[in-house]
């Protein structure tokens, strides 16, 4: 059997992908990943996704936007992909080892963010510890915060998180950034923002939810416990593009598209965070969803595919 379309991930990307590919009776089959959902499911409550009042979990709007595509009749397969050969049919290799035809395919597998890898930030996770500021930032209103990294995007979280945070405190185990100078004195010269430098979190502390960490000294050694409510992780993301040889990506291993979500492989696309180095947002992420799979049907009938 050789689909008409196979979307690689289930975060809301690729599952806006699904829908909209299902209800254009393309009956796509949509290969999982092992994290399932994506981001979203990292994330308590989602208050800026358009239509939700109150807010609305992240685990609960994937989980809805599937049933959603399940109802227009797409299939799902839990399965990662480790290879694809490309050609006329693209043939997936997938890490269970069966092997998956199709004529077109939508890369949404996302960016995964780094983590610190100890033992205690898994016991956290959506509850003190967080990978997006503009995401979660409004939960920490009136709370001190941590940010943990040295570049750019720990600037912006830093300066964006003083909008609800008290006291916001970049946490570097450096003694000087490699963000932009425009975006260091942003931060910098902001009166809610402190720095600690030469400093990593070794430990996440706190009961049901966050309340320290325990610093330790990169050049001293030292090991001090910090009070605080929030940790916030800016130290980059990963794009889980591995498994794509032939596509072109960006030094960082985003894969690089047009604006209608096209890529350098014929009847390859791309949407969501897979793709998207500047927004990272799941209404950003939906909508490149959705103009993947509507730039698949145009694909498919140009090739003539019913």
């Amino acid at each position: 059997m050789i689909h008409n379309v196979v979307i690689l991930g289930s975060g809301i990307a690729g599952l806006t992908a699904a829908v909209y590919a299902a209800r254009a009776n393309l009956h796509p089959l949509v290969i999982s990943g092992y994290e399932e959902g994506g981001q979203l499911t990292l994330t308590t409550d989602v208050e800026n996704f358009p239509g939700f009042e109150n807010g609305i979990g992240g685990t609960e709007l994937v989980q809805q936007a599937r049933k959603q595509a399940e109802r227009f009749g797409t299939t799902f397969k839990f399965d990662r992909v480790m290879d694809i050969e490309h050609g006329d049919v693209h043939t997936l290799q997938l890490e269970s080892g069966d092997t998956v035809q199709a004529h077109s395919i939508i890369v949404a597998t996302g960016a995964s963010a780094r983590w610190l890898n100890i033992a205690s930030e898994e016991k956290f996770k959506g509850r003190g510890v967080t990978t997006c500021a503009t995401c979660d930032g409004a939960f920490y209103k009136g709370k001190e915060v941590i940010v943990i990294g040295g570049g750019d995007s720990a600037m912006e979280e830093a300066t964006f998180l003083t909008k609800f945070a008290t006291k916001v405190t970049i946490v570097h185990r450096r003694d000087e950034f490699r963000a932009s100078k425009i975006m260091q004195d942003r931060a910098l010269n902001h009166e809610k923002i402190d720095v600690l430098w030469n400093k990593e979190v070794i430990e996440i502390t706190g009961d049901n939810f966050v309340d320290g960490v325990m610093l330790k000294d990169t050049v001293t050694g030292e090991e001090t416990p910090f009070s605080c409510q929030g940790v916030f992780l800016a130290i980059g993301h990963i794009p889980n593009t591995f498994f794509l040889k032939h596509v072109s990506k960006d030094d960082h291993g985003y894969i690089l598209t047009d604006r209608y979500m096209h890529t350098n492989v014929d009847g390859l696309f791309a949407a969501g965070d897979v793709q998207d180095t500047r927004y990272r947002q799941a209404i950003t992420a939906a909508g490149s969803g959705c103009a993947a799979a509507l730039e698949v049907e145009h694909y498919l009938v140009g090739k003539g595919i019913e």
